[in-house]
């Protein structure tokens, strides 16, 4: 694999793989305390992250390597007028791996198209956010200890939510997976990846408007926030940013062994008084996606442990 654009770049086996290895991290990380040593990330962020591009950041140094780059477009040349292609192209020339965000769908198909330098989709527009994807196999398996035979509950935003999207392209490829797309009918899961992903495949699922009436059913609720960057109209944002709100009260029909994920930034759309529920993952997902970026890294850079 030279670059990681889709998680469906990623076969099955090599998904494993990845989570296998960022196992053993988690459970040996001096051992891999100086895998990348001489090694350099060049981090490409044209729209704003914490999460995606500090665990970057942080998954390189704790494997000895280095890190350079920008948090804004507006930091980098691109505020001159430099296109995307000679930014990277130029890139190249200094790093040994790239991890790009843009608020462009298909940017990083650009980018690969000009440098022999790796790319990793950092996330791009509405469209894909693989390692996202990643960092929530890793929280699946860490909880579950399977990718089969889930009921998996993908809340809110569905329509413009990228890692939602990712995650059904790599969660339709296990066994016994079903899904439930809990969304107002302005923001539901697009028809073009349900049939691509879901019916090529007879995969069960259902189109539902409230998570009450199948909480029950639910062995992961991924929430997600309304993003109002990802709308043209303020009215629209407004008028829907607060349709899904998870609080305790809720949770009491639902399994006890039950997840809740959420990529974060999260606004008001779990209530704080759920963070101290034990089936609460997405502080700890965060954390899970430091160590699969780090086995991402390892992977792509073809290094050996």
């Amino acid at each position: 694999m030279k670059n990681l654009i889709n998680i469906t770049d990623l076969t099955v086996e090599e998904i494993d793989e990845l989570v296998k290895v960022a196992l053993d991290i988690i459970a040996n990380p001096e051992k891999y305390q100086d895998a990348c040593r001489h090694k350099l990330l060049a981090t490409l962020f044209f729209e704003p992250s914490t999460r995606t591009r500090l665990s970057f950041e942080s998954a390189m140094h704790r494997l000895g390597g280095s890190v350079v780059g920008f948090s804004e477009a507006g930091s980098s040349s691109s505020a001159k007028g430099e296109s995307l292609s000679d930014t990277v192209q130029t890139v190249g020339c200094y790093a040994d791996i790239i991890a790009m965000r843009h608020p462009k769908e298909g940017a990083p198909i650009v980018a690969e198209r000009r440098t022999d330098v790796p790319i990793i989709n950092a996330g791009d527009g509405s469209h894909n956010h693989p390692t996202q994807t990643l960092t929530d196999l890793l929280t699946i398996w860490r909880s579950k200890g399977r990718f089969n035979d889930l009921t998996i509950g993908l809340c809110g935003d569905l329509k413009f939510g990228r890692t939602v999207h990712s995650l059904v392209g790599a969660m339709a490829r296990y066994t016994g997976i079903k899904f439930i797309f809990i969304a107002p009918e302005e923001l539901r899961f697009p028809h073009y990846i349900i049939e691509s992903e879901l019916e090529s495949r007879g995969i069960e699922y259902r189109e539902v408007g409230t998570m009450e009436e199948v909480m029950p059913e639910l062995d992961v609720l991924y929430m997600t926030r309304v993003q109002r960057e990802r709308f043209f109209n303020e009215a629209d944002y407004i008028r829907l940013k607060d349709t899904y709100i998870l609080t305790p009260d809720k949770l009491d029909p639902a399994k006890k062994d039950m997840i809740v994920m959420h990529p974060l930034p999260r606004v008001n759309e779990i209530s704080v008084a759920v963070d101290d529920d034990p089936r609460a993952m997405y502080f700890t997902q965060a954390k899970n996606g430091m160590f699969i970026r780090m086995a991402l890294i390892l992977k792509m850079l073809e290094v050996t442990v």
